[in-house]
């Protein structure tokens, strides 16, 4: 990602403190969707886009670390510390917490990816600074208390319970595994029943203490908001908490990833009860700053992205094979994911595979038409504003921009970019990514005689 513009200005130490440095990253217009970062001498960076329309704001921090960053034997540490956050600190219970965001009417939440994790609270521009106030208070002062290890321990062994009750999902977590086999971007981001139940309070507590540094961190606020009000009332929570020590520090450089190892032709089955077969089949993709990636989007709207996509035409609407089937991927910082997905009676399995199959191979081997580009290009660049319509989707923006690239990218120069993708581009990249041996993931109630077909379905 590039940024349109970048004006910096040092702000004067107040009290003998040390200098921040402000950036004007992108001006937006009249003021309106102006995106600035501050950086705090103890590394923590802070970036904000204004919307003075609207009546709210979203306030979250991102850590630069996800499950990604877990050895085998801390599996799942970094969503069980996502959890442990909002279990109390030295000002605030876990009671006060929630009551402080609830009394207002916000909401608080934080989800866990494979390379990062974000808190963040939506409130009325008027509560900001209380939601600033405790996020910030969540993140540099969890207390860790062995109790709430242990009690919180069976709430996640109830989350991957419930997530084990969704083929729907665990099939793209057997995908991954899949994919990457026994590394750290196959396992999945909320452990096992073994590596939860073996994490301990001292590992957890060492895991915080290491990957929640301010250098570590990204504070995002988006909305009706006042960038240098926002700097100064996190700067006050952090400092309060005694994180910003380090003068020097400088925050850590975009993740650059490690080379994953990604299997080609591999075929992984889970065998259950279910009503539907539910299937992925997929190659290797593109890392998030491969320049591809816009041709790859485009080609991935027009080949599973809508009901006028060629997957949802050839599986559901002209044979009626499917209710869902799609086509996704997901770009890390070093490689990527390139997946279909339907869900199908187990009988079907097959015939729906075929389809997928025959699909990929005539993109790779003929292409789209320009039609079809056309339309995928528009539906894309719609998607994309229409995903940007609250405060919560631009806090998202802004932040995963910082963390992930480390620069700022305009809507208006994203659908640039988008606009600017032509077939031969389109046409490159499906020949690079979908003439690739596929693997292929399923889960259902499958017999001996269709687990033999399906692993020849993709030698």
């Amino acid at each position: 990602m590039t940024s349109r513009s970048s004006r910096a200005t040092a702000r004067p130490s107040s009290e003998g403190r040390a200098v921040a440095r402000t950036q004007t990253l992108l001006p937006g217009k009249d003021g309106i969707g102006t995106v600035r970062r501050t950086t705090l001498p103890g590394g923590l960076r802070i970036v904000t886009e204004t919307l003075p329309s609207v009546r709210s704001a979203t306030f979250g921090i991102w850590a630069h670390v996800g499950s990604r960053d877990e050895t085998p034997a801390l599996n799942g540490a970094t969503h069980y510390l996502e959890h442990l956050l909002f279990k109390g600190t030295h000002q605030r219970s876990a009671l006060d917490i929630s009551a402080a965001i609830d009394a207002v009417g916000g909401e608080m939440n934080a989800f866990t990816a494979k390379e990062y994790t974000c808190y963040y609270a939506r409130v009325l521009d008027t509560d900001l600074p209380l939601a600033i106030d405790v996020v910030c208070d969540m993140l540099t002062g969890s207390l860790i208390l062995d109790e709430d290890v242990d009690a919180e321990r069976g709430v996640i062994l109830e989350e991957i319970a419930m997530t084990e009750d969704d083929p729907g999902d665990v099939v793209h977590e057997l995908f991954a595994q899949t994919m990457f086999g026994d590394t750290p971007l196959g396992r999945p981001v909320l452990g096992t029943v073994d590596t939860v139940n073996a994490l301990s309070r001292g590992q957890i507590a060492r895991f915080y203490k290491k990957h929640y540094d301010p250098t570590h961190l990204v504070v995002a606020a988006a909305g009706n908001v006042d960038h240098a009000t926002v700097v100064r009332q996190v700067r006050r929570a952090f400092e309060k908490a005694g994180a910003l020590t380090r003068t020097d520090a400088v925050p850590v450089a975009p993740r650059d990833g490690l080379r994953t190892l990604r299997a080609a032709g591999r075929v992984e089955l889970l065998n259950r009860k279910t009503e539907q077969a539910h299937v992925v089949l997929g190659m290797p993709g593109l890392a998030r700053t491969d320049e591809r990636r816009w041709a790859l989007g485009v080609l991935n709207t027009a080949l599973g992205g809508g009901m006028s996509s060629r997957l949802f035409q050839e599986v559901r609407e002209k044979r009626g094979l499917a209710y869902s089937v799609y086509s996704y991927t997901s770009g890390f910082a070093d490689c990527g994911l390139f997946g279909v997905y339907a869900g199908c009676r187990p009988g079907q399995v097959h015939d729906v595979l075929k389809i997928c199959r025959d699909e990929l191979h005539k993109v790779a081997s003929d292409g789209l038409t320009d039609d079809e580009i056309a339309r995928a290009v528009g539906q894309l660049s719609g998607s994309t504003v229409l995903g940007l319509e609250d405060t919560g989707a631009l806090m998202n923006r802004i932040g995963k921009s910082e963390l992930c690239w480390g620069t700022q990218m305009s809507v208006d120069d994203m659908l640039d970019r988008i606009a600017a993708v032509t077939p031969d581009e389109v046409r490159e990249v499906a020949r690079d990514v979908l003439d690739q041996r596929p693997s292929l993931s399923v889960i259902g109630p499958l017999k001996d005689k269709q687990a033999d077909r399906l692993h020849q379905a993709v030698s």
